[in-house]
């Protein structure tokens, strides 16, 4: 393919891109996985070329564009190389007219940067869409982080966090065996610190509420040895089911999974009802706190789909705490910097729910700021994805 060629294909795919965001449809990296397929006249490095040109432009325009065209000429304007490839050739992109619309560029709409915490300034914005570097947290069930420094030596430790590695964005470490035989999982440093954060301690009884497909349930059952009783629950199928094969892999034998019907949730769960020492919370939210790695969530995020999650937050919290045995205590995590879905959502928790009090000092030095009764981890602050964290204790 000719550059020309690429620029025009990556606008295609941005048309598609930005209609399933406005419409809730499939994710970026599916639909450019898809569009890649149709074109298998496409080489490697055409493929590279496409996905650097997609993600270039998601990263710079702040919500969804009327065009795909609209949003690579506001690419364009800031890169003099590109909008000469507007030059009409063959599958080329036609040439750029003085008046066509640009999608306007910056980290998101200014009714959506309004919502963020007020500990999320100015100076952080560019931090929330630079490339995340990955990041692994080593089993101990079956390894030590000593492991992992000898299999990856270019990486580095995590800052607070024991059993994480981190190592270059974009680096195959899934690929490598010792991946495949368990040893360690790929997970943000956030969600090390929110795991950690549980306070989770062998011979215990633990509910994972919204386990999704199992990245901190594996983390409790490796901060505890495999030495505690973890229920793993969600409501979605395809994601829970992800979970049993991952637990063998892992060697966590004392994980076991409940799907839940939505709407039944508290029945299904009545065996539960004040037993367990620990539920861990992990709310379905906004994600964007993730925007490093999923930045087309700006695009899709609107008042109505906020709600929505404002309101299983609301009903997820208060089904934990109805799992809490007294004097237990509950984790409150969402992937979020936005202040309704962590610190408001908490202070309302605990207005709520009157003898329940917000734990402090869980959290190692340095990592995150008080927010209300929480914690906020940002990627400029903590380096890492932004997450809001709160732990609480039920009365005794």
């Amino acid at each position: 393919m000719t550059p020309a060629a690429r620029i025009q294909t990556a606008i295609e795919i941005l048309d598609a891109i930005a209609a399933a965001a406005r419409e809730g449809g499939a994710p970026a990296d599916a639909i450019l996985a898809e569009a890649m397929r149709a074109r298998r006249y496409a080489g490697s490095k055409d493929r590279r070329a496409i996905r650097a040109l997609v993600y270039d432009v998601i990263r710079a325009v702040r919500s969804a564009p009327e065009s795909g065209r609209a949003a690579m000429l506001a690419l364009a304007d800031a890169q003099p190389g590109l909008a000469a490839l507007f030059d009409g050739s063959a599958y080329g992109p036609a040439p750029i007219a003085a008046d066509e619309p640009r999608a306007q560029t910056g980290v998101a709409a200014e009714a959506l940067i309004d919502l963020f915490d007020p500990l999320v300034g100015e100076e952080e914005h560019d931090s929330l869409l630079a490339r995340a570097p990955l990041d692994l947290r080593v089993n101990r069930i079956k390894a030590g982080r000593a492991d992992l420094e000898t299999l990856f030596p270019e990486g580095a430790p995590i800052p607070g966090a024991p059993d994480g590695w981190r190592l270059p964005p974009e680096t195959a470490a899934a690929q490598h065996p010792a991946y495949a035989e368990g040893a360690f999982e790929v997970q943000d440093a956030a969600s090390q610190y929110a795991s950690a954060a549980l306070a989770a301690a062998p011979g215990q009884a633990i509910v994972d509420l919204c386990a999704g497909g199992g990245g901190k349930t594996l983390a409790i059952a490796s901060l505890t040895g495999n030495a505690a009783d973890i229920l793993a629950c969600d409501t979605n199928r395809a994601r829970l089911q992800q979970l049993p094969r991952r637990a063998e892999r892992a060697g966590a034998t004392r994980i076991a999974t409940r799907l839940l019907n939505p709407g039944q949730e508290v029945a299904m769960l009545a065996d539960w009802q004040g037993r367990a020492d620990r539920v861990f919370v992990d709310a379905p939210c906004s994600g964007s706190g993730t925007w490093r790695r999923s930045p087309e969530l700006r695009w899709r995020l609107t008042p109505a789909r906020l709600d929505r999650h404002l309101g299983d937050q609301a009903k997820l919290i208060d089904l934990g705490a109805d799992l809490v045995a007294p004097g237990g205590k509950l984790l409150y995590a969402v992937c979020s910097i936005i202040a309704r879905e962590g610190r408001a959502q908490v202070a309302d928790f605990l207005n709520r729910h009157p003898g329940w009090t917000a734990d402090a000092d869980y959290l190692p030095g340095g990592v995150g700021r008080a927010a209300g009764a929480g914690f906020l981890l940002t990627p400029a602050h903590d380096g890492c994805d932004g997450f809001f964290l709160a732990r609480l204790t039920s009365p005794c």
